[in-house]
């Protein structure tokens, strides 16, 4: 804790702001520029922890490190993308730049700001935040905090224990944190994983190492296309201008994901099919799809990964690249024993285990002095909750792109704060209303729906929903997009002081 005179200069010095934005990644950035547009006049900072804008765009730096969502749907509908649909972190965080410095958002953001608590104060309503910046402490008020930090750790992946893990003689390496020095020459890899993170970094080293070989404990489904869209090939041949283009493909994109979404619930076998069967044109007829490609749950109860170009097949189809399907039983000094018995020697190790899941940025929480538990709160359309005043957080979609959400919440952000001036209202805070009381409350999701690995080790973090539409996050974009703009602020879910 700061000592006295410190804490006696902090309080001559804290600043104060209308809004306080957490992250600039992605919805962060999207969030200040929401705000300049939108509500004129706000005064606001944005809290970076990393040392530049990006956000998970700007932590991962493992090979070929790309975005798995088109970006005519992950880019902002402000912001035209004029690139390939599946885009690399550098063009990503090029087109963010462009965002920051075409808006003069530069001098709102600050990096290298770490934010330790945050405690609201209901007889000032106001939130203080604190934390550090080079090793020392800082303070700032705001009105209202904007949570736009992700969902998982920064700082470390998610490998789990395996027994032997200590005698392997070499390498282990998370693709989160991918080491600088990492030499992958003549050396025999293994990926452990099979998620969107492996089907990247697999064909993206298999040229740079002696062997990669793809380690899952079961298949994952996967979308091969061409790194291209027709659509807009041809509005750029006719010089349609790229506004036009951004908008028209993005709203075919929606509408196809849309259709392809439904039809994975309502005729999940022959989904299945058409996936397999997309796979099965890049592999060949002879490559074992029950054993490698086969995943045994329904279509989009986890998330698909797209493969540009197929690039993960032809690497598998070259030899350069192999996929084991087993369990793993033990590491050994040379590799890897399977429960099968048999051994895959490795010198390198990459755990593509996935994240940890990350509660609102790892912050100490304080409700007028009582710590907060997010896991105690229910959630008003996965954004707000019961219980805490003067905060919005951004969770993004699984089956659409994330930025998709970012911008429907920065939209409700920035009417529900004009709403608020309009009322004079200096908080408000959701509540379950008369009829909600009886409400039965379920997890953060329906494991049923969607159950990844991270969310089910972390879904006792998160808050809870309701049975009704209101106190839940839907992950339904196509219902959201409608009723987003039409949510009633002045319901008595809103709280108003």
């Amino acid at each position: 804790m700061p000592d006295t005179a410190l804490q006696t200069e902090q309080a001559h010095t804290t600043e104060h702001f209308d809004v306080l934005i957490v992250g600039a990644g992605i919805s962060g950035v999207g969030g200040a520029y929401h705000l300049t547009k939108q509500c004129p006049g706000t005064s606001f900072v944005v809290l970076e922890s990393q040392e530049s804008f990006g956000g998970t765009w700007l932590t991962h730096k493992y090979p070929g490190i790309r975005s798995d969502s088109d970006l005519f749907t992950f880019g902002y509908r402000f912001k035209p993308w004029t690139g390939a649909p599946i885009a690399t972190a550098e063009e990503i965080l090029s087109y963010m730049g462009e965002v920051i410095e075409e808006n003069d958002l530069g001098r709102h953001i600050r990096y290298g700001h770490s934010i330790a608590s945050a405690r609201w104060s209901g007889s000032d309503n106001r939130w203080t935040i604190e934390g550090t910046c080079n090793g020392r402490p800082f303070r700032l008020t705001a009105n209202f905090l904007w949570m736009c930090q992700g969902y998982y750790r920064h700082s470390e992946g998610y490998t789990p224990e395996w027994p032997g893990m200590a005698d392997f003689k070499g390498r282990i390496v998370h693709p989160q944190t991918w080491p600088t020095d990492i030499d992958l020459a003549n050396k025999k890899v293994v990926v452990i994983g099979s998620g969107a993170t492996a089907a990247t970094l697999v064909p993206n080293i298999a040229d740079k190492c002696q062997h990669v070989t793809m380690l899952q404990r079961t298949p994952t489904f996967f979308r091969a296309a061409r790194n291209a869209d027709d659509l807009a090939d041809t509005l750029r041949k006719l010089e349609v201008d790229e506004a036009w283009i951004h908008e028209i493909v993005r709203r075919k994109i929606l509408h196809d994901q849309d259709v392809f979404t439904r039809r994975s619930f309502s005729e999940p076998e022959k989904v299945k099919q058409e996936l397999l069967a997309g796979v099965r044109a890049h592999l060949g007829p002879d490559y074992d799809m029950d054993t490698h490609f086969t995943p045994s749950y329904r279509p989009w109860r986890q998330r698909i990964a797209f493969v540009p170009d197929g690039d993960l097949f032809k690497g598998i189809r070259s030899g350069k690249a192999s996929v084991v399907t087993d369990e793993i039983e033990r590491f050994t000094p040379d590799g890897i024993l399977l429960k099968s018995g048999k051994e895959l020697e490795a010198d390198i190790v990459v755990t593509a285990t996935g994240f940890h899941l990350n509660v609102l940025g790892d912050i100490a929480f304080e409700i007028d002095g009582k710590p907060l538990d997010f896991a105690n709160t229910v959630t008003y359309r996965g954004m707000m909750f019961t219980g805490v005043p003067n905060m919005v957080w951004v969770f993004g979609y699984f089956r659409a792109s994330w930025t998709l959400r970012a911008d429907l919440v920065g939209d409700f952000v920035c009417r529900l704060l004009n709403h608020m001036g309009a009322r004079q209202a200096h908080r408000v805070e959701v509540a379950l209303r008369p009829e909600d009381k009886d409400m039965k409350l379920l997890p953060w999701i329906d494991p049923e729906n969607f159950n990844p690995g991270y969310l089910m080790r972390g879904i006792h973090l998160l808050p809870k929903r309701g049975d009704k539409r209101d106190w839940q996050h839907t992950q339904d974009y196509w219902g959201e997009k409608n009723e987003f703009p039409a949510i009633d602020l002045d319901d008595r879910a809103f709280v108003y002081g």
